[in-house]
């Protein structure tokens, strides 16, 4: 980046934090602070180990600094300000989640947009959510648009800030679906009765939450499908699955017509062959309900993460904080787009051929020197791909 476009980023970056006011999280005073600025060179530079008494009046920091990026710490700390982890005295952390759009299995780098992308990523943000209020029950969550390719999630109930990092591993295996299989999700329950001279066990999944929910209700639309079929399409259907030949598909299929209720209630035991299926399906459910977090996030009790209300060095878009209500309708690529951006047009010297979505409408730019409106022109910058232009 050339100091041309540094000196504009870092000019405009305060423009816009001279107009904004930006919420600080809970026990502020208590975490440590970093930061960014507009530096030359090839890399960027993190400016760490500062308190809020180091920093002063968080406005009047942003107003003078200006800076590309701005993080905070998940833990909070006896001494924030000192230069060593060992010398901070942790006190405790939020739980914090990362979701990135480079880094989900259902995104294709170099095919989708940016708002597919985007877009991709929302849809893991609700099943990690799902997991953090319906199976633990979290309750003080706090969403934020990142700025860039994805969302972060902070849980600040009480009861987790005392969670060491192995604690928090297993956290992170549970929504993430790690070493997860049939086995491990079933549990046995004792039949008496009907007739039977001995009671006998049978192995059902715990339907009634959890990943256990999650199967039975997958294995429910199944036999519904199933019996939708008939029993000729039913049994060539379940032929094609691996390790499933006629006499077995005949016999899920008898299985699952005469235990209907049975098999919605997550009882895998109807009979020995209808196991290949319950194995089936829980490796789909994972590999679709799973939420596919940055893991190495989660487990850091000290992580620095961003600032909401501050400006993304690398896009110029609104780090910005979601309510529950807002989520559903929140367009990024809209919302996000700062006011300070929008209204008139720069030029700019874009390096390469792109095509932007903001706003609401489609931009496509040619290499050379181009007037674009000014949030694209900072896009274009941020990311590195344009230049501003020579006036």
């Amino acid at each position: 980046m050339e100091e041309r476009t540094r000196a504009y980023l870092r000019g405009r970056f305060g423009d816009f934090y001279r107009r904004s006011e930006v919420q600080l999280p809970p026990r502020a005073d208590d975490r440590e602070w970093g930061y960014i600025p507009w530096t030359s060179g090839p890399d960027t530079t993190m400016v760490r180990h500062k308190s809020t008494l180091d920093l002063g009046n968080t406005s009047a920091f942003l107003e003078r600094q200006r800076p590309r990026h701005v993080y905070f710490s998940a833990g909070f700390y006896e001494t924030p300000g000192a230069s060593t982890m060992e010398q901070k005295n942790w006190l405790g952390s939020d739980l914090v989640f990362d979701l990135d759009a480079d880094h989900l299995p259902s995104v294709t780098l170099g095919e989708d947009t940016y708002a597919q992308m985007l877009a991709k990523c929302k849809d893991a943000l609700y099943r990690l959510l799902d997991f953090l209020e319906r199976d633990f029950g979290f309750e003080d969550l706090t969403v934020t648009f990142s700025g860039g390719r994805g969302y972060h999630v902070h849980v600040r109930d009480e009861g987790v800030h005392d969670l060491e990092r192995e604690q928090r591993r297993e956290i992170v295996d549970y929504v993430r679906g790690n070493e997860l299989d049939l086995d491990s999700l079933v549990r046995e329950e004792t039949v008496e009765g009907l007739g039977l001279k001995n009671p006998t066990n049978k192995r059902v999944l715990p339907a009634d939450g959890g990943w256990g929910r999650r199967v039975t209700e997958r294995l429910g639309e199944f036999a519904d499908d199933l019996l939708e079929r008939g029993e000729d399409d039913a049994v060539e259907y379940l032929s094609g699955m691996e390790g499933v030949g006629e006499k077995s598909a005949r016999a899920i299929y008898n299985a699952v017509a005469n235990n209907t209720d049975a098999v919605k209630r997550g009882n895998v035991d109807v009979h020995p062959a209808f196991l290949k299926v319950a194995r089936k399906y829980v490796a789909e459910t994972i590999e679709a309900e799973n939420a596919p977090i940055d893991e190495p996030v989660t487990t850091d009790t000290n992580r620095l993460i961003r600032l909401p209300g501050t400006l993304h060095g690398g896009s110029g878009l609104h780090v910005q904080r979601l309510t529950r209500e807002e989520l559903d309708d929140f367009d990024p690529l809209v919302d996000a787009v700062p006011e300070t951006f929008v209204g008139h047009d720069i030029t700019v010297d874009v390096k390469e051929a792109r095509t932007l979505e903001l706003l609401g409408e489609t931009l496509t730019v040619e290499p050379g020197v181009v007037s674009v409106p000014e949030y694209a022109g900072v896009f274009l910058m941020a990311r590195g791909t344009a230049e501003k232009a020579k006036q």
